[in-house]
């Protein structure tokens, strides 16, 4: 037993864990290119001169909602790998997930890539993980070039989790819209103006909420939770970014965390913002309490913030993405609904 200690402790030096502490820092990680493709709802949004392509339709010109979503997948890809200059066959490894049971979207996909692959779930919080883990890869050299994407779409996510749109079941006004699209980057060593500064991966939190229809107000406390250990961790202020940017809490969830963080003496100054309010246009389209899903903060960071970097307008953003772990069968048991959230800080490369 104490041999077995102290290999344990030997192992654990070696990775630089340091107790209490959750943030990875990347020196060498780098966004090549990225993309992000959307459906119809996104591209009419606020949002949508800045998407690199969007569809007229849902069905994508495909026989299914879940063969559509592909279709997305593999446009946000393609569009990455031409924007860098590379084909698949420069590619060390595909890291993607999304919503569909078993990862369809993803697995399918990248079936005929032939290309090492790593499948994550993190629910909506899918975006910030892949990125992150495909940066850990890129950094201690065990990749040279990553691929890290994710999608979702309206019609398959409400199949699986709720109900098909086609029932026409009325929706509460807590529900969030979840976004059809798809996005990708390619992560490297080679060097490009912005970089992948830090992962802060979250731990689940659960706060006893149960409602399918309100997955804002139940992944809030995650989204906290991550924040404030990244703060923590990197001895930072919320001043010290531009922006920190939550993945799909929406209206009601966002409310939520901005007074989570105000009881708890947070200077916010307008910092803090979310990509379920920034993607699609309230006033003038139906969208309840905002947009959700696996695409909501990867089409937004891809599209969006880290054109704020690559423009000069923003020198620090910090994207935390938040995903309700949500179990169809775990509800209708009468069981809770655990949440996490992922942060990813990303920097201009001038950055000190």
């Amino acid at each position: 037993m104490e041999s077995q200690r102290r290999s344990s402790s030997v192992r654990f030096a070696t990775c630089s864990l340091v107790p209490d502490m959750r943030t990875v820092t990347f020196k060498n990680v780098y966004v090549q290119a990225r993309s992000a493709v959307v459906g119809p709802l996104e591209k009419e949004g606020p949002l949508g001169s800045l998407f690199d392509k969007s569809y007229e339709d849902a069905y994508c010109g495909e026989s299914s909602f879940e063969k559509a979503e592909r279709v997305l997948l593999g446009d946000a890809v393609d569009l990455t790998l031409r924007k860098a200059g590379k084909g698949v066959q420069d590619i060390d490894l595909l890291v993607g997930g999304d919503l569909i049971n078993q990862l369809t979207s993803s697995h399918y996909f990248a079936k005929d890539l032939e290309v090492p692959f790593l499948g994550m779930y993190g629910a909506c919080s899918t975006s910030s993980l892949v990125i992150g883990t495909g940066a850990v890869w890129v950094e201690h050299g065990l990749a040279r070039q990553v691929l890290a994407f994710t999608s979702s779409h309206v019609a398959t996510a409400e199949r699986q989790f709720r109900f098909p749109n086609e029932y026409g079941i009325q929706k509460k006004e807590t529900t969030t819209s979840t976004v059809t699209g798809a996005g990708a980057a390619l992560l490297s060593n080679e060097k490009s103006n912005i970089r992948v500064a830090a992962f802060t991966p979250g731990r689940i939190v659960d706060w006893d909420h149960k409602d399918a229809n309100d997955m804002g107000l139940a992944m809030a406390p995650a989204a906290y939770d991550t924040i404030t250990q990244h703060l923590k961790d990197m001895h930072r202020e919320l001043k010290d970014y531009d922006m920190i940017v939550t993945g799909d809490l929406s209206k009601i969830g966002f409310s939520f965390l901005v007074d989570l963080m105000n009881q708890e003496g947070y200077d916010i100054d307008n910092r803090l913002h979310d990509c379920g309010l920034m993607i699609y246009d309230f006033e003038h389209q139906d969208i309840f309490c905002g947009g959700s899903g696996c695409a909501c903060s990867m089409c937004v960071s891809m599209a969006k913030l880290l054109k704020k970097l690559e423009d000069g307008e923003r020198s620090r953003i910090m994207v935390v993405a938040t995903g309700a772990l949500l179990s169809p069968v775990a509800v209708a048991q009468k069981g809770t609904i655990p949440c996490i959230a992922h942060a990813i800080v990303y920097e201009r490369s001038d950055v000190k």
